[in-house]
């Protein structure tokens, strides 16, 4: 399916509530990783260990070394917001993550305004992602 002014299919994403697009979007905002990171777990599978440390500067996944406790803190917070998933292979779960179609809608939509950098959290971000963290509100 293809609009009148574009050559790329349009894609159909899932129907999700508001509250639930708003906080992935302050989640995805507030974790430390680039849009870099979500745009090649897109088409790939990345890794942990290609985001923690200095290699997650280097691929551009991150701004500044991260530990691994902290990038699997993350990682594993995106999850629960319904961001991303942990990749599996024929022996169970691996170290590899990729995005969700959740994902996939927040990342289009943050690329359709030309922004490859991603929003800067506000501090009402930053405390409402906070009490979603330490209270684990379902989504």
């Amino acid at each position: 399916m293809t609009s009148a002014n574009s050559t790329q299919p349009s894609i159909q994403y899932p129907q999700y509530p508001p509250q639930t697009l708003k906080r992935a979007e302050q989640a995805m905002r507030c974790a430390p990783f680039r849009l870099n990171m979500f745009i090649a777990m897109i088409s790939q599978s990345v890794s942990l260990t290609s985001i923690v440390g200095n290699s997650g500067v280097q691929h551009q996944y991150t701004m500044k070394p991260l530990s691994e406790l902290t990038v699997e803190n993350e990682l594993l917070w995106l999850i629960q917001v319904g961001l991303l998933r942990r990749e599996v292979d024929g022996q169970g779960l691996t170290d590899s993550f990729r995005v969700t179609p959740l994902g996939r809608q927040l990342i289009q939509k943050w690329q359709d305004r030309g922004d490859h950098t991603g929003y800067a959290p506000t501090l009402r971000d930053r405390l409402y992602n906070s009490l979603n963290r330490w209270l684990r509100l379902p989504i």
